[in-house]
């Protein structure tokens, strides 16, 4: 018997769920769960909890701790955010594993995106199908045929499900890093790319607001009594854009500028917000140095306060280490799949930043293979739910048969 051949009838017996995934994945794309949507999130954690319970876990809902926002008027608003799923099972076999992804999606409860349409036989068109209602299944599947398998009792995992990921794990954060902390290895399932490209090294990525309060007056009568935000704003604005280019590969990207009133008021108050993408720790640093220096040039302005509200929620992911290690891992395993893993550095960032930051190696694009997403055309590859399953279950159940690297354990340094 080859090596690969004692883990086949499980992976062969992960053909027979591509109808049921497919149900389901329609299903669960017709459930709006976007991030700010609490209902929908209910909802939605409702339908895992049915699908997991075949898992036969510990299962925990977890209430995560409210946050705070900059509103649109300059003051502090509180944000809610819905339940953390966490399932375990076997937390004292020799590997430990974590597998992670959200179940929010970026669509609003009032985005005109709400239906799936098959584009062609092998692709669908639809919200959260690729991200990452799709990694969702993939997660389930893939856990399914370990627990099937004689392979099980060697390695214990924990899946967190969290609701908040598309704007920055602010809530989930703490617990992420807690359980990152007692794994081995980790497993995320943000999409692969179309042609299951994986990410490589990410970026690093800070969410920041300024607030900015000036003194209203008569623009006609007492225009000159006036001080405006709004002015103090757009010099905010073009201090920020001018970094680009200063601090090595790091990115300032104005997303949005809230304020004003009629135009015949000499407008009060403003808020900037912006984003901020950093390549490794001593860009992170210099871009806080340099926005610290934006906010001081502001305030220097005759009757203008400026106030920065955020942080980088997100340090870089280096390819490096244990994480490259296990990205090799991974690519040796996958050609008994037929399948040629590579990956590439990418801007974006995900729950897989923050994993790496608290010491654990990861990959975090091990969901279906899809693209578009984020927008009305986000599709996912159908070939790819089972696919993408069994490289999982094949990693998942190598690990559990003590085949797992030295250098990925967490006793190595």
């Amino acid at each position: 018997m080859t090596e690969y051949a004692k883990f086949q009838p499980w992976l062969d017996w992960l053909d027979q769920r591509y109808d049921e995934t497919l149900d389901r994945l329609k299903s669960w794309s017709a459930i709006n769960s976007g991030t700010g949507n609490i209902d929908g999130l209910d909802r939605m954690r409702d339908v895992i909890l049915d699908a997991f319970a075949e898992l036969d876990a510990k299962t925990a809902i977890i209430d995560l701790p409210d946050s705070e926002a900059v509103a649109a008027d300059g003051s502090i608003a509180p944000v809610r955010y819905g339940k953390l799923l966490h399932f375990s099972k076997r937390p004292q076999a020799p590997v430990r594993v974590l597998l992670c992804i959200h179940y929010d999606t970026v669509f609003a409860i009032d985005s005109p995106f709400q239906t799936q349409r098959l584009i062609d036989e092998n692709t669908l068109n639809g919200p959260g199908v690729a991200d990452a209602k799709g990694g969702i299944l993939t997660i389930l599947n893939a856990l399914s045929a370990l627990e099937r398998s004689p392979f099980a009792g060697g390695i214990g995992w924990d899946v967190i499900l969290n609701p908040d990921e598309e704007t920055g794990s602010i809530g989930s954060a703490p617990f992420l890093a807690e359980h990152a902390r007692a794994a081995d290895f980790g497993m995320l399932y943000e999409p692969a790319l179309e042609d299951g490209t994986l990410a490589g090294a990410r970026k690093g990525s800070g969410n920041f607001s300024v607030r900015i309060k000036g003194r209203a007056a008569h623009a006609g009568r007492e225009f000159h009594a006036g001080r405006s935000a709004m002015v103090a704003a757009s010099d905010c604005v073009m201090r920020l854009d001018q970094l680009n280019g200063k601090v090595g590969e790091t990115t300032f990207n104005i997303g949005k500028i809230d304020g004003g009133g009629p135009v015949n008021v000499v407008p009060d108050n403003a808020v900037v917000r912006f984003n901020v993408r950093v390549s490794n720790h001593d860009e992170r640093h210099q871009a806080e140095n340099e926005i610290a220096d934006v906010i001081a040039a502001i305030n220097q302005r005759d009757g203008i306060t400026a106030e920065l509200h955020g942080q980088f929620g997100r340090a870089p992911k280096p390819m490096a280490g244990r994480t490259k290690a296990l990205f090799e891992w991974v690519r040796e395993l996958s050609h008994d799949l037929d399948l040629d893993i590579a990956w590439k550095p990418t801007g974006g960032c995900c729950d897989g930043n923050n994993l790496a930051e608290a010491g654990l190696p990861n990959i975090d694009t091990l969901g279906v293979r899809g693209g578009l997403i984020h927008s009305d055309q986000e599709f996912v590859k159908l070939d790819s739910l089972i696919e993408r399953a069994k490289l999982s279950a094949l990693i998942l159940m190598k690990a559990g048969s003590g085949d797992l690297p030295d250098a990925l354990k967490k006793t190595e340094i």
